[in-house]
């Protein structure tokens, strides 16, 4: 007999989220880039279009579709329409080497690739027989590729056919800096429950104007594009990071919300055009811990930041600073140094642990080091097709994330460094983290990054590369004499390097570069 369907569940996945408020919001605006605009209405027919075209041209249960796009209106209708159609999107980096696009490609078994005209070329010298490859001109009108293919699709909602909530969604490509990239699957479950969370940790509403800045190839933007649909926000599209354009938008379109790393906060604070903000501004920072600096600078120009902390692997954030009113009465410099922490578990997730590497946790003294562990509904499904890889990583029955934090009396996590990334200098650890938010405070730098580097006596020190603000100076020892005057002596920086940082497509400094130009011809990282 039949199993009857439970009357009291169903199947949870993000893709709902669109399908409820075209219903309820049909002449919202859901999406504004450039001059264009679409309702919820045209949202959601624009999606249906899309599943039903892939549908059409052979998309099967979980095949894998590809989309190689910046924040424009088709990679937002990819997380709808891809799920919708029952397959699985594949967001990929656009800052990505032409090899690395292909070895993503062919590992996913893609087979379509949405390709924006901006990144074509990238394609080119690929052996993509079987894939097909549909451009995308970015232009909502006939004779764009992508338009024309939506055409092929009808306006009507597909049935999708999930059969568990836990099917893959997406899966997402980590950065791979220390070999391959792996690529991380998501579940519809675990989108819907991320999305959740960061409309309860960040504070959104029906009223929300979302600025897109945060890549949605990254983590598939933190689940945002499931998050500010599940609240009838609109989605304001930004093809690319620029801080003057940011501020244009600050001042004319009613941004509420942006996301991005602290290079791109620190990009919007410094920009000529800055000032304080006649309303507050959400802005969430994760991807690096934050520098005090950057926190109160944000306040001052009257941004609400919220610090959050995660990894591919937990759908982008899973932990957040929550804010207590009584911190308010706080000095400002506290209040920067505690909301530069990593704080714990949101509301709708797991709280996390800090432990030895026999599993224990640590002491609660905020002076101990171990890693960061976390399971529950927000932590990936696993590897794609790298069942090895999935059971290290859950060794233990949880997912060691390779970051090392103390642990606060209050219960608050802090970062310290990756584990690759602590320095042992002389048998005294040293936090990469304290030493580049000492620099940071020095008034003339914008930003920085501090890595080992070997030395004959102490067998490694810290070094620091230094961006310094425009139209400011500073000198190596001026550098290395502040972090003395904050910092026991043996932290501070035995150089200093001035320059731009290597960076990411999603802000994040290559720190990976910076080590290995300084450790080049030696066989082992570590002295």
């Amino acid at each position: 007999m039949a199993q009857r369907p439970k009357v009291y569940r169903t199947e949870l996945t993000p893709v709902s989220f669109l399908t409820r408020n075209a219903y309820v919001f049909p002449d919202s605006v859901a999406v504004a880039h450039g001059d264009r605009r679409y309702s919820y209405r045209q949202l959601a027919e624009r999606v249906n279009r899309l599943a039903s075209a892939l549908r059409g041209a052979g998309l099967g249960a979980h095949d894998r579709v590809a989309f190689l796009c910046p924040n424009i209106p088709a990679m937002l209708e990819a997380h709808f329409g891809v799920p919708a159609a029952r397959g699985v999107l594949v967001a990929v980096n656009i800052r990505l080497s032409s090899d690395e696009i292909g070895y993503i490609l062919q590992h996913a078994g893609s087979r379509f690739v949405f390709v924006d005209r901006e990144f074509e070329s990238l394609l080119k010298p690929l052996d993509l027989r079987g894939v097909r490859v549909i451009r995308v001109d970015d232009t909502g009108a006939p004779g764009d590729p992508y338009e024309d293919f939506l055409g092929t699709g009808s306006a009507d909602p597909v049935e999708s056919g999930l059969e568990d909530e836990e099917e893959t969604i997406s899966i997402n490509y980590t950065s791979g800096t220390t070999g391959r990239p792996k690529g991380v699957m998501y579940t519809h479950r675990g989108a819907y429950m991320n999305a959740i969370g960061e409309i309860l940790e960040t504070g959104m509403t029906f009223g929300t104007r979302y600025l897109w800045t945060l890549p949605m190839f990254h983590c598939n933007g933190w689940c945002f594009p499931w998050a500010v649909t599940a609240v009838a926000g609109v989605h304001l599209c930004l093809r690319r990071v620029d801080p003057g354009r940011i501020w244009e938008m600050l001042d004319t379109m009613g941004v509420t919300h942006y996301n991005g790393a602290p290079t791109v906060h620190i990009g919007v604070v410094n920009h000529p055009t800055a000032h304080r903000l006649d309303r507050s501004v959400t802005a969430t920072v994760a991807g690096a811990p934050p520098s005090p600096t950057l926190l109160a600078k944000l306040k001052e120009l009257n941004f609400r930041p919220v610090h959050v902390y995660g990894l591919t692997e937990t759908y982008g954030p899973h932990t957040v600073c929550g804010w207590h009113p009584e911190w308010d009465a706080r000095p400002l410099d506290e209040q920067a140094r505690l909301a530069a922490r990593q704080g714990q578990g949101y509301v709708a997730f797991d709280l996390v642990r800090v432990v030895d590497e026999k599993m224990n946790d640590i002491p609660r003294d905020g002076q101990a080091l171990g890693e960061v562990v976390m399971r529950g509904n927000n932590v990936m499904k696993g590897y794609f097709a790298q069942p090895d890889a999935t059971a290290e990583a859950f060794r233990g029955g949880w997912f060691h994330s390779g970051d090392i934090a103390v642990w606060h009396p209050d219960g608050y996590i802090e970062l310290r460094d990756r584990k690759k990334d602590i320095i042992i200098s002389g048998g005294e650890n040293i936090s990469t983290i304290e030493v580049e938010q000492t620099v940071a405070k020095h008034p003339a730098v914008l930003e920085c990054a501090v890595v080992a580097v070997p030395d004959d006596k102490w067998g490694e020190r810290p070094k620091a590369f230094v961006t310094l603000k425009p139209g400011r100076t500073a000198t190596e020892p001026e550098i290395i004499e502040f972090c003395k005057q904050h910092l026991a002596h043996f932290k501070a920086p035995a150089a200093v390097e001035f320059g731009d940082l290597p960076k990411t497509s999603t802000g994040k400094v290559q720190k990976f570069v910076l080590r290995n130009k300084e450790w080049a011809g030696r066989d082992k990282r570590i002295n």
